[in-house]
């Protein structure tokens, strides 16, 4: 029995894919739901209406928006088909058959969609009145789903097949669960998810901005979001000094030709922007610049500009190098997910023999950061090839050597792990650093691949201890990720409240009087001279207001200045993580918040 003072036992809220009894309670009530929409809307076509994460959705054909008011009426008739204990029955046919159905119903959309089925051609039914091509599963009856475990979340535009030169269609979210305990934790959490979100705080905060004038998903960094970028950037740069790693810089273009050989030209151009040509001719020879979404074949460049010695090896090039992918106009969200965004990019060149001991030191470098960032929550995804795809290089021989290198370092480290079939880049395997944050979301943040294509493909050698002409291996790490998402990520993780040593302003003096404003300014300036980023509110407002204004920017650290302290030369501090901490002399301040920012700790 729990003593009355234990906190409640968290609710796990899986994943569609981590529960099969989900995954058919999620199908059916996507199908409830398409059913409950035709009743109520006869001209609305049904497309596709698949589970996701923690719910479902169908994308409808429909002469006329839905409303709120109607996602109200769609529940209301949804719980009417689940309280009729409708049986869910599969039922298989011929092509020809389903053809001749769907042609009966005037829903072309289910036409095209038969044409991609492979037999056998299956069809489930809500009892007598609708049914749907689908593979299923689902449970046996509508009673099997709970009225009170699920809701209609909201409407977005969608393009059928997600082509937007085709039709747009509208798609209604939903969630459902096996408990109402479950819906209501999952709902707690959305809105725990709203005051978190990165848009709303960063603009509250002032670190960044976007523009319609400049174009959506190039975010624009104010004063405040550049000293966050910069310490972030500052604080890995050291790191990887340590570390035995050399900074370089290339341009944001590069020759067409370029990313021929990599690959990317004819693997990845959907994801990057259109080439820039001199003129027609030139742009119908494929001749011409791009602007580069990736920056590995440029630090190819560099280590191919002059023989190496396998003396030499292990070369470790460095950057933060800007990278542009053309995402879609639909796929854009606040930072996580941009068109523009500075990657912590690193490329290795080791012999095959240092591999192994390279790869290690690359995770021990990812560890190390997310323990500076209080990032504990995370597990190792290994995104390998899928066999049955075609959009890799290279062939088998390689693949099998690169997904045992990974394979073997996280059995090494004994880390939490599972492999991942078909997340692999196009060159190489992958091991991925997925994090799940305060609200048990998942995110992408490091990744470190091991690449032997891409030397092949560029023609890389080093001279051997024997004098042959060997090829080296390539590792390609970034333990943020990008700049972008990961700042993006943090500002929801900490709630808008950094720990000192990241706040873009550490420590914010408040004189109760303006006739003590000039030593609060003088004590200020010993704080940024010290390399602390501290500033003084001179508004002149009551002590009650400046404190809110404090709390309301998240400034970690604030410091009272009343007469008394500048008698004693010291300062009344209040932290946001440990409120009032008393009266203390402004060395002692500095000094603690020296340590705060030389351990990435709090004051």
């Amino acid at each position: 029995m729990a003593n009355a003072g234990d906190s409640p036992e968290k609710i796990h809220l899986p994943r569609t894919d981590e529960s099969d009894h989900l995954k058919r309670i999620r199908h059916t009530f996507s199908h409830v739901m398409a059913m409950a929409v035709q009743k109520l809307f006869p001209k609305a076509q049904v497309t596709i209406g698949p589970w996701i994460d923690y719910g479902f959705y169908y994308d409808f054909d429909n002469p006329d928006p839905f409303t709120e008011k109607d996602l109200k009426a769609i529940k209301k008739q949804m719980i009417k088909i689940i309280n009729k204990d409708l049986p869910v029955t599969r039922e298989e046919v011929s092509r020809e058959e389903a053809q001749r159905r769907i042609n009966e119903l005037g829903e072309p959309y289910k036409l095209e969609i038969l044409e991609g089925l492979e037999a056998p051609i299956t069809l489930y039914h809500l009892g007598e009145d609708w049914w749907d091509l689908c593979a299923g599963p689902h449970v046996e009856t509508t009673k099997d789903l709970n009225p009170k475990a699920f809701d209609l979340e909201s409407v977005a535009g969608a393009y059928w097949r997600g082509d937007a030169e085709k039709a747009q269609l509208q798609r209604i979210y939903g969630t459902a669960w096996e408990t109402p305990e479950q819906l209501a934790e999952y709902k707690r959490r959305r809105e725990e998810a709203k005051k978190r979100d990165h848009r709303r705080l960063g603009k509250e905060l002032g670190l960044f901005v976007f523009a319609d004038e400049v174009g959506p998903g190039l975010p624009l960094w104010t004063p405040k979001g550049t000293l966050l970028r910069s310490t972030l950037e500052d604080f890995l740069k050291q790191e990887q000094v340590k570390r035995g790693y050399l900074p370089v810089v290339t341009p944001h273009i590069a020759r067409v030709d370029l990313f021929k050989t990599s690959g990317h030209w004819q693997k990845y151009q959907e994801d990057m922007f259109p080439m820039m040509a001199e003129d027609d001719q030139s742009r119908q020879d494929e001749v011409g610049f791009v602007m580069k979404p990736m920056n590995c074949p440029f630090h190819i460049q560099i280590y191919k500009s002059e023989l190496r010695s396998y003396k030499e090896l292990p070369l470790r090039y460095a950057e933060f190098g800007t990278v542009y992918r053309y995402e879609q106009s639909g796929e854009l969200g606040g930072l996580t997910r941009v068109r523009g965004f500075t990657v912590d990019d690193a490329h290795l060149f080791v012999t095959p023999d240092q591999l192994d001991d390279e790869f290690l030191k690359v995770v021990d470098l990812i560890l190390a950061v997310f323990r500076s960032l209080q990032l504990k929550n995370f597990k190792a995804r290994l995104s390998f090839r899928d066999p049955e795809s075609d959009k890799y290089i290279g062939n088998d021989e390689v693949w099998a050597k690169s997904q045992n290198a990974i394979r073997r370092a996280v059995e090494t480290l004994e880390m939490d792990f599972f492999e991942a079939p078909g997340e692999a880049a196009f060159y190489g395997p992958k091991l991925d650093f997925i994090f799940n944050d305060a609200l048990d979301r998942e995110w992408q943040l490091g990744t470190v691949q091991v690449d032997y294509n891409l030397p092949e493909r560029f023609d890389l050698e080093y001279v051997a201890e024997d004098g042959s002409r060997q090829r080296p291996v390539m590792i390609h790490r970034a333990p943020f990720g990008s700049l972008e998402r990961l700042i993006g990520i943090l500002i929801e993780e900490y709630a808008g409240d950094f720990p000192v040593w990241l706040a873009p302003e550490q420590i914010r003096l408040l004189p109760v009087t303006t006739e003590l404003t000039g030593y609060a300014q003088q004590v200020a300036d010993r704080m940024v001279a010290a390399g602390i980023r501290a500033a003084v509110d001179k508004s002149g407002d009551r002590l009650g207001k400046l404190i809110r204004n404090g709390e309301k920017g998240k400034i970690p650290v604030m410091a009272i200045v009343g007469a008394k302290e500048q008698e004693a030369n010291a300062l009344s501090i209040r932290t946001r993580a440990e409120g009032e901490l008393g009266v203390i002399p402004v060395d002692e301040v500095i000094e603690r918040l020296k340590t705060a920012l030389s351990s990435h700790g709090n004051f």
